[in-house]
């Protein structure tokens, strides 16, 4: 069954354009093709990227936020209470007001407290400053680095001047070694991402960075065993040319750099929408969907390219809304808004709301001591300390 299967999901016409088929793609001695196999080589290069990045952040981006003055705010423990860690843990981290009730019935206390410990504790769980410093580092390093090996890899390529090169002599493309070695960079980061998607920062669009992931994994893979190697690599080049703008961005406001950050946000913002609503539908999109029909008729892998990309494309003008919305505030109100795909630390405003309430009763209590003690009697007798209080405030002894 096994052996079917295999023969069934390899068959040429998923793969290859009409008329080409495997035989036609065999090696030789000066001819190397994308092998499937090769793909697999991506799992322990991934392994290795987690490694490297955890050396990374201990050894130089902890120390370097330290430096730079970024600061973990301080942020009050929720007191233990096994009660409540147990239904945090397994039921639900925000209950409604009802289960707030029955659980603060259940623990003896009052619904406030309870409240205040859920949100205490959803803190408690929330990412420190130094960790988000630590991750945009590793981030922005990796991207520089993909950005430039891109560039490097493909100046002198035809394709990266005139994309209908993409699909000369396609699908009988040799396989250049450093080809191969850009792919397997960006296969095994993206790899990386989902090993460490669980230990990352989760922000509002955590479910539409899992598509990305996985279209983008997907992606490279598929275009790698059918041979879209060219496309594949402007592709890779154009997402990586605002990546490096967006997460020195966000080093910078955490550094509480403001007009720093803020320049750097309007150039990514600027980048994003050009590179991902301008090149990448003209270069890739059109490139695909039309130029490659002028060499060959469509098929399954036509098709299942195309919806990939535009999977893609849909979430760059997801994440183009959140941007546009961004810039909009800033132009309007001068300050950028916070990333709105951040999930924000919850206030304490309710404790803090008690305290100025205990404050204020504390103050009242204090006030009337104060009187109590100090008024002169009606039936004409003296206040106890024996001092005249006069309009002005000031007490004179008698």
């Amino acid at each position: 069954m096994a052996r079917s299967l295999y023969e069934w999901l390899w068959q040429h016409e998923f793969w290859l354009p009409p008329g080409i088929t495997w035989e036609d793609m065999q090696e030789s001695e000066d001819t190397h093709y994308p092998q499937p196999r090769d793909l697999l080589l991506s799992i322990p290069f991934a392994l290795i990227l987690v490694a490297i990045r955890c050396a990374f952040e201990r050894a130089i981006a902890l120390p370097l936020s330290t430096k730079l003055g970024v600061r973990d705010k301080q942020r009050p423990k929720a007191e233990p209470n096994p009660v409540l860690e147990s239904f945090y843990s397994t039921r639900h981290k925000n209950p409604g007001e009802g289960v707030l009730l029955g659980l603060a019935k259940q623990c003896d206390l009052p619904v406030r407290k309870v409240e205040k410990w859920f949100r205490r504790r959803r803190n408690m769980d929330r990412p420190s400053l130094s960790k988000k410093f630590s991750e945009a580092c590793w981030r922005f390093t990796f991207y520089i680095i993909s950005f430039f090996t891109g560039l490097a890899v493909l100046y002198n390529k035809p394709w990266l001047w005139d994309h209908r090169e993409c699909w000369t002599g396609y699908p009988q493309q040799p396989l250049q070694p450093s080809l191969f070695w850009y792919y397997m960079l960006e296969l095994s980061f993206y790899w990386s991402l989902v090993f460490t998607l669980p230990f990352d920062v989760k922000r509002k669009d955590f479910k539409e960075q899992v598509v990305h992931h996985a279209a983008t994994i997907f992606l490279i893979s598929f275009s790698y065993c059918a041979n879209y190697i060219r496309i594949g690599t402007l592709v890779m080049v154009i997402h990586d040319a605002s990546d490096c703008f967006l997460e020195p961005t966000k080093i910078f406001n955490y550094m509480k750099w403001k007009k720093t950050c803020d320049s750097l946000f309007m150039i990514f913002s600027a980048v994003f929408l050009i590179s991902r609503l301008v090149i990448y539908p003209y270069t890739v999109l059109y490139n695909t969907y039309y130029y490659s029909m002028e060499i060959f008729q469509p098929f399954f892998g036509y098709y299942f390219v195309n919806v990939l990309l535009i999977i893609l494309q849909l979430l760059h003008v997801f994440w183009s809304c959140l941007i546009i919305h961004m810039v909009c505030k800033f132009i309007l109100q001068g300050t950028m808004e916070k990333d709105m795909r951040s999930d924000t630390e919850e206030s304490d405003k309710d404790e803090e709301r008690d305290k100025i309430r205990e404050k204020e009763k504390n103050g009242i209590t204090y006030f009337s001591n104060v009187t109590s003690n100090g008024y002169i009697q009606r039936n004409g007798s003296e206040p106890l300390d024996n001092r005249a209080h006069l309009a002005n405030g000031h007490a004179k002894e008698r």
